[in-house]
């Protein structure tokens, strides 16, 4: 069996990050590795995620371009080549057989200089709209792994491109239902439905769920709602205490591990980000996706978008959200088996719950090309 010695670079959000974490706990599953590095920047979020896994960690310093024409661009510039020269002095003393980059300006540099000294390289693009580092580095690296098939409309290099999901989509795949519903006083055996802004939380989604919270308390079916941590004090001033103790209601700052308790299920609504995307249709879970409109090129309404075309979510745009549309949309799919059934089975029609075995067999392919 092939053992690998990678460098896996990616960051600045959880969504470049989680993915790469994915691949690298896969490839120690299957006792693939020899040796592994990340490589990130100082400040950034994967420098507290990875270095907490116990991932050997190394920074280099980097920092995105702005849109505009400015003095600042020329300093980003001048750093983005001193990082390339830093990537190389990495690589060339991990001797790695082969490089990963997830995405964020900080893997560019590491990618690219991997690609000058002539070490096999891959990039994975997580999102249906690729970043800006993805579409640089496309033209330079051996494979181009995606997420959505939509995505590859977003590279030149179509002989280079390979459908292989997104790690995290294997990860959440082994998870089993796990009765996880009781530690939020809630009956495993009942119908639930979870509602979530991502890990802040997001003001309109609690704004709506808050304005339908007496409709909630009368459902035949259990909501989880959960504000992000930096909301939570405020939604709980905003509402009636009545619904802190309803029956059939969970108010939640945050879930730690939130994927084990996706198999207990039977509604997911919130944003359509790329990594909880793949753990919904890996595990064939309904949705109803509110994309955030905030994000780079709108690139979570693309993804909703590919999900909802045969079936297996629905979008509600936040521009039109409201407590009594999130209600009605939430109940007609949670009072129907029906509706459930078929947008489960359409969900995991999308779903790759083998994701990250798909994206090891281009690795090991590179490595022995």
């Amino acid at each position: 069996m092939t053992k690998l010695r990678i460098i896996v670079s990616g960051g600045g959000t959880g969504g470049h990050i989680y993915p790469a974490m994915a691949l690298i706990k896969r490839l120690k599953e299957r006792d693939m590795i020899e040796d592994v590095l990340y490589v990130g920047t100082e400040n950034g979020l994967e420098s507290k995620i990875v270095t907490k896994a116990g991932i050997d960690f190394k920074t280099i310093k980097i920092s995105g371009f702005k849109r505009k024409l400015t003095f600042e661009n020329i300093k980003v510039l001048n750093m983005f080549f001193s990082s390339i020269g830093k990537s190389k002095k990495i690589i060339k003393e991990f001797k790695p057989d082969i490089v990963v980059g997830t995405g964020g300006y900080v893997s560019s540099a590491v990618v690219y200089a991997a690609h000058t000294l002539h070490i096999p390289t891959v990039i994975h693009e997580q999102n249906t709209i690729a970043g800006v580092t993805n579409k640089f580095l496309g033209h330079f690296v051996d494979r181009i792994a995606i997420a959505f098939k939509d995505a590859q409309d977003q590279f030149s290099e179509k002989s280079k491109i390979v459908y292989t999901g997104n790690p995290r989509a294997q990860e959440a795949a082994a998870i089993k239902a796990n009765d996880r519903l009781k530690d939020f006083d809630l009956s495993p055996e009942k119908n639930t439905v979870m509602i979530f802004g991502g890990s802040r939380g997001a003001e309109p989604i609690n704004k709506a769920v808050i304005d339908s919270l007496e409709s909630f308390s009368k459902a035949d079916f259990q909501m989880i709602f959960v504000t992000g941590r930096v909301h939570y004090d405020g939604v709980v001033k905003r509402i009636d205490e009545k619904y802190m103790s309803a029956p059939n209601i969970s108010i939640e700052p945050y879930i730690d591990n939130m994927p084990e308790i996706l198999p207990d299920l039977k509604l997911i609504v919130g944003r359509s980000g790329a990594t909880s995307i793949a753990e919904i249709t890996a595990l064939g879970i309904p949705a109803i996706f509110i994309p955030s409109p905030y994000v780079t090129h709108d690139h979570q309404t693309k993804n909703a978008r590919a999900i909802a075309a045969n079936g297996a979510a629905n979008i509600l745009p936040e521009s039109e959200l409201t407590g009594e549309k999130l209600f009605n949309n939430v109940s007609e799919i949670m009072n129907s088996v029906d509706i459930q059934n078929k947008m489960s089975a359409a969900s995991k029609e999308i779903g790759v719950p083998d994701a990250s075995d798909k994206l090891i067999s281009v690795l090991t392919g590179l490595v022995r090309k």
